[in-house]
């Protein structure tokens, strides 16, 4: 893909239910840096100085409660890694930190592991392989797959 004329994925904004709690926890857990906050309606969070990557608000979700499983609304956002120990160290403080990583899958093409964040939404912390080492079909396409790993070895890796 041409990133000079195509559009990628810049931040994701969340409603969220009780504003310090979220900030805790993707400050604390996720290892972002506040960067602004709007009162106690709004705040902003990146990691390495950019504007923001999330955006947490309460503007219509104050007290709220998290979607019905049945209903339509994220399913989740993808933080990517730049590297394989980036992720096991981002897991582990996931895990020291009491969060249920109720998924872990190797998909061939990434690593990945799912939890949630305080409010129910759908967090997916990953690491792509090299693009050389990724499955491929006969036919061109990837081969993209769902394969458990070892839990406990992955997060070992992080010392």
């Amino acid at each position: 893909m041409d990133t000079m004329t195509k559009p990628c994925i810049g931040h994701t904004h969340l409603k969220v239910a009780d504003l310090e709690r979220s900030v805790a926890f993707w400050r604390d857990v996720m290892g972002m840096d506040l960067v602004q906050r709007y009162g106690d309606q709004a705040a902003f969070l990146s990691w390495g100085g950019y504007h923001h990557h999330i955006g947490l608000n309460t503007w219509h979700s104050a007290g709220g409660t998290p979607p019905d499983e049945h209903h339509t609304g994220l399913f989740h956002v993808a933080l990517l890694y730049p590297t394989r120990h980036a992720l096991a160290v981002a897991a582990n403080r996931v895990a020291d930190a009491g969060v249920d990583i109720y998924g872990h899958a190797d998909h061939g093409v990434s690593i990945a592991l799912y939890f949630d964040d305080p409010d129910g939404n759908g967090i997916e912390i990953y690491w792509d392989k090299p693009r050389d080492h990724w499955p491929w079909q006969d036919d061109g396409s990837l081969k993209m797959g769902n394969a458990r790993f070892d839990l406990s070895a992955f997060l070992a890796e992080a010392s």
